[in-house]
């Protein structure tokens, strides 16, 4: 699947999926598949693309996998990220039940 329309021009698809991230509050997350779903795929691995590609401008540290734990090779970071929104964690998990949201 392609994930832009042009070079460095992302596809309706990708836009619907950058809207949803973009629209996340401070304090508050989404998973992949969260993200999916609100964008009309079954695909998180297409957010995750999306993200990679064209992710820059959103803010991306608000996207989590399902179990609530942070991309590896960005987890210094995005903790910060959240931590500063004050997202709470249990343990290395952000606490999906307080902070998990759901697009409304």
């Amino acid at each position: 699947m392609t994930t832009s329309s042009g070079p460095g021009e992302p596809s309706g698809f990708a836009e619907r999926i950058l809207a949803c991230i973009e629209a996340i509050p401070p304090g508050r997350v989404m998973t992949y598949g969260d993200v999916a779903e609100f964008a009309g795929t079954r695909s998180a691995r297409t957010v995750g693309r999306v993200l990679a590609r064209d992710g820059d401008g959103v803010p991306w540290h608000r996207v989590l996998r399902s179990d609530g734990t942070l991309a590896e090779h960005l987890y210094t970071e995005q903790r910060q990220r959240l931590l500063t929104e004050g997202v709470r964690f249990v343990g290395h998990r952000v606490d999906l039940a307080t902070a998990r949201w759901d697009g409304s």
